[in-house]
């Protein structure tokens, strides 16, 4: 038995209705979604930090994930492991003409699973290839103000569609910014990510020093302490 075969099968023990794990019993696809954005993360995190090791371990939580979401559609009959695995391999023949033979669009060769982010920029590139392009920055931020401006007259109006649509608007704007920057969106809102988790680490170890909880204090103490975090991260204040 090779090892995908094994996992497949411990993954069929584990949602076994009479003998299985009541938790992962429990879950479905919408459920799991948390675990797989975090693992998705944690997968990007380790590859950034260059531990073989880690990387090799958080690459298997993820794998893990796609054989839980495999084992649900197959439950469901909608979809099992093997036509995931079918799916990705048609893809692939199909994005990389140059080695297997094909005619791509454009477009059409851009991965349609890939972060929001990363994708909208990879758009944007493949754009601007054929001469769909701002020349330089100026426009680029002209268009954000236009949009952010259609963003504020849509939470007006209150329709929470058109305010999706509208938002959505402003985040691939920022994307084209990033790209002309050639900055990676991605990359970038992981790195605030991060930096957003540490700095709220050291506000909940400031309150917990005073024997409290987050929510005991008010917002300006709180934001007095995200202060003290940031200006330790520059160097300008000692750690209290």
């Amino acid at each position: 038995m090779n090892e995908i075969s094994r996992l497949l099968g411990i993954m069929t023990q584990l949602r076994d209705p009479q003998s299985g794990c009541p938790w992962d019993l429990e879950q479905d696809f919408k459920s799991l979604i948390p675990y797989t954005l975090e693992e998705a993360y944690e997968v990007a995190e380790a590859a950034e930090l260059g531990d073989p090791d880690d990387l090799r371990e958080e690459l298997g939580d993820l794998l893990l994930q796609v054989v839980f979401h495999a084992q649900i559609g197959k439950e469901s009959g909608l979809f099992d492991f093997e036509s995931i695995a079918k799916g990705i391999s048609d893809k692939l023949i199909r994005r990389h003409p140059h080695v297997f033979g094909d005619i791509q669009f454009l477009l059409g060769s851009i991965p349609q699973d890939l972060p929001a982010l990363m994708r909208a920029q990879k758009l944007q590139k493949r754009a601007a290839r054929h001469g769909f392009d701002w020349p330089d920055l100026g426009p680029v931020f002209e268009k954000l103000h236009e949009e952010i401006d259609e963003l504020k007259e849509a939470v007006t109006l209150g329709d929470q569609a058109h305010i999706q649509e509208e938002l959505g608007d402003v985040l691939f704007v920022m994307a084209n910014i990033a790209r002309h920057l050639d900055i990676d969106a991605e990359a970038s809102l992981r790195g605030c990510n991060q930096k957003f988790t540490r700095r709220f680490h050291h506000i909940e170890s400031r309150v917990k020093d005073q024997g409290l909880k987050v929510h005991d204090l008010p917002l300006e103490a709180l934001d007095a302490f995200w202060d003290e975090a940031k200006a330790i991260e520059k160097g300008t204040l000692q750690r209290p």
